[in-house]
């Protein structure tokens, strides 16, 4: 899977990542991927409604250790 950017929230709590992630999608053109990196674990949630909301795509979220990586498709 090509990345296309990635942003770091670790750290930070809600809002601040899926601000972060909003931000980042708009310099993405449509079809490009974003990588998100939290600690958050609310963000699981967050995140799933984020992608609802915006019609951007929830490609993938995984737990890895502490981290929570998710990745978006811009709409």
């Amino acid at each position: 899977m090509h990345i296309d950017k990635e942003i770091d929230t670790r750290g930070l709590n809600c809002p601040l990542p899926i601000l972060r992630a909003k931000k980042a999608l708009s310099d993405l053109a449509s079809g490009q991927l974003l990588k998100v990196v939290a600690t958050d674990p609310g963000s699981l949630r967050d995140f799933q409604a984020f992608a609802r909301q915006t019609g951007n795509e929830l490609v993938e979220q995984q737990q890895v250790g502490d981290e929570i990586v998710h990745v978006l498709r811009r709409r």
